[in-house]
């Protein structure tokens, strides 16, 4: 048919690489060498292996005929999308009737990943007697039911399962999205999940997004800190503040929508309970059961099933709370004195030099310090036992924000409400700019490329000591290998490289929102900032670290509370820096100014509260387009079970007839 000659046109390209320590010793007659049949046994699996020596190691790598992947998926009930909206378990005799990915292949990156995971750890058993195995010194028995991959992992045969680069859709995104400085803010979104995974490309959507609507209240933030207005610009200051909060709640608002657009074009499904026509769908596999096994569900097994969630819900909810109490009690008691001696400290120095270098020392100092207790959060977070890798990672994103919270602007309250030096606080804010956004982004970008080639240089080195012969090239599954993975800086376990990069854009967000009318040239610099970050990001991810492992989920998560928070935070701040310019004089008296911002705080909340239920969340074609495939999947799930309650009855009377 033509679909089918249309899904039998892909071709298979090398996607995870395994690689081992280097062997020294070789199979025998009566053992056999680990990677050889490790190797046999994953073609027997269907799966395409190409043996690679490398300086240091060896390595295998794997690629997947459609076929293979396709019995993998039915293997793991893999469920995808259907021409009529709903997700269904993957069959490969009905495949015409699931919906290709936006480039046109048959399964995502990220199933794909599971494909191959699973070929690698659940089918590759012994079914024979004990096999010895030989790797250098070491002799393993192969016993039957064992994984092996598991078993040469355990032994430390194998180093590291890792996704390999594609190369031609590596360079090709090279040229159309790291290299292409024309288009300031468009990428290939498409291209970017296909690659990489919706989870990275819901990043990159929403910096996108972010940095195009930057350039409003850039060019407006320009404009008020240029251009000297005299006596009206205390009047000017309150407008441009209304405004950039009417921007940003705007802004929040249409992400939603367009987040929603994202979720309908790379096919992923609501999470059950985001509308009531997706109810049904928490229990949709029991539609499709016999009455006979539905009717065992109901009785005393339902009423224990019942009391075992509320005990799971409420245990959770009490350690997720008494984790929270421990992150702000030591917020309070350690960091709060730390941030106010250096904010005093820099208060009393009267040389901009001295200033300028403390601040870099503390910035510095404080990355440990915080650093740690993104440690210590991480493991609280380990000991809420959530089975949800998302919740667990929006639990310790709340966490580590704090710390980060705390220390990016208590010092920047204390010169603002204390000292009421609003020149100061704009010289303060101009070097932490400076600094945050220059010297990070050195950092970040330069540490993985030094990593990188010192690892190589160490190989290469190795390589000519332990031989006389003149050293060959490095192959490229070995740079990949080499290569740091895109890893975040409080650890690997909940959280990738992601957190760091949202991290920076939230911190960001908050300065620029918070402290507006003290430095309304910090939204310029943010979105210079950006525009660049989006081309240099993105270069780190395609030519300094290792493939990422695809995530599943299509949302920005908890950082978008933590972008309503900062709005909300930033009305507070902004009418208190209102009140010290109107208040010189520090009385605090209710002035007709004081009440007019007293006033204007009070409507801005309005309107941020009032703004987030007149803009919908999705636009109406989502929500039709949502609505028309939830009709489907009830209509069809009530002819199932129609069907088999039918089929029950008539099967009672034959047997009466009889």
């Amino acid at each position: 048919m033509e679909g089918q000659e249309g899904i039998e046109e892909e071709k298979p390209v090398f996607e995870i690489g395994i690689a081992f320590s280097k062997r020294v010793g070789k199979g025998d007659n009566e053992n056999s060498d680990c990677i050889d049949v490790l190797s046999d046994e994953l073609k027997k699996m269907g799966l395409i292996v190409e043996r690679i020596l490398g300086l240091q190691n060896e390595f295998l790598k794997l690629a997947a005929p459609l076929e293979t992947l396709a019995r993998a998926a039915v293997e793991l009930q893999l469920k995808k999308r259907t021409h009529i909206g709903m997700d269904l378990q993957f069959q490969w005799d009905e495949v015409e009737a699931f919906v290709k990915q936006p480039d046109g292949s048959l399964f995502s990156w990220c199933e794909r990943f599971h494909c191959y995971y699973h070929i690698l750890y659940e089918t590759v058993k012994v079914n024979k007697s004990i096999i010895k195995l030989k790797s250098d010194d070491k002799e393993i028995h192969w016993e039957m039911g064992e994984s092996l991959v598991r078993k040469l992992e355990a032994e430390g045969i194998i180093k590291e399962i890792f996704p390999l680069h594609e190369e031609k859709t590596r360079k090709r995104l090279l040229r159309s999205w790291a290299l292409n400085w024309w288009h300031f803010t468009r990428q290939p979104f498409d291209e970017i999940c296909s690659y990489y995974g919706m989870k990275i490309a819901t990043y990159f959507a929403f910096i996108g997004m972010y940095t195009r609507w930057l350039l409003f209240p850039a060019a407006f933030g320009l404009v008020v800190h240029l251009i000297d207005l005299g006596s009206l610009q205390l009047l000017v200051l309150p407008v441009f503040f209304v405004v950039l909060i009417t921007w940003a709640v705007l802004f929040l608002q249409f992400w939603k929508r367009k987040n929603a657009a994202l979720l309908i074009r790379w096919q992923v499904n609501y999470a059950p309970g985001t509308g009531p026509e997706y109810k049904y769908l928490e229990k949709g596999e029991n539609l499709f059961r016999s009455p006979s096994e539905l009717m065992k569900k109901q009785g005393p097994d339902k009423i224990t099933e019942k009391e075992l969630y509320q005990r799971e819900e409420w245990s959770g909810r009490l350690r997720r709370f008494r984790n929270d109490f421990v992150v702000i009690l030591s917020i309070i008691c350690l960091q709060l004195p730390l941030e106010l001696a250096y904010a005093h400290t820099y208060e009393v120095i009267g040389s901009d030099v001295l200033k300028f270098v403390l601040t870099a020392v503390y910035l510095l100092a404080i990355q440990y310090f915080t650093s740690f207790g993104g440690k210590i959060s991480m493991t609280l977070v380990k000991h809420e036992k959530s089975k949800d890798l998302e919740y667990r990672a929006d639990s310790l994103v709340y966490k580590v924000f704090g710390l980060y919270f705390m220390q990016s602007y208590v010092g920047l309250f204390y010169h603002a409400i204390l000292h009421r030096n609003i020149m100061t606080l704009r010289q303060v804010l101009f070097q932490r700019v400076i600094f945050s956004e220059v010297i990070n982004n050195l950092l970040e970008n330069s540490l993985p490329y030094l990593k990188y080639n010192f690892k190589k240089l160490r190989v290469v080195r190795i390589r000519r000591k332990s031989q006389k012969e003149p050293s060959q090239s490095i192959p490229r599954v070995e740079k990949d290998y080499l290569k740091p993975a895109y890893s975040a800086s409080i650890g690997e376990e909940v959280e990738d490289g992601l957190f760091d990069d949202f991290l920076e854009l939230a911190l960001q967000f908050g300065r620029i929102m918070m402290f507006a009318c003290a430095f309304p040239l910090s939204f310029t610099f943010a979105a210079l900032n950006n525009i660049t970050e989006i081309r240099t990001d993105a270069l780190k991810l395609l030519t300094m670290h290792k493939r990422p492992i695809p995530r599943p989920h299509a949302t920005i998560g908890a950082w978008l509370n933590i972008f309503q928070f900062l709005i909300i935070m930033s009305i507070c701040t902004n009418c208190i820096l209102l009140a010290c310019l109107y208040d010189k004089e520090g009385e605090w008296k209710i002035s007709p100014g004081l009440a007019a911002i007293l006033i204007m705080e009070h409507v801005l909340l309005v309107i941020k509260f009032g703004f987030s239920r007149i803009v919908p969340e999705e636009p109406a074609w989502v929500k039709a387009d949502r609505m028309k495939n939830a009709s489907h999947a009830q209509m069809m799930c009530s002819r199932q079970l129609l069907r088999s309650i039918s089929g029950g009855r008539m099967t009672m009377k034959v047997g009466k007839h009889e």
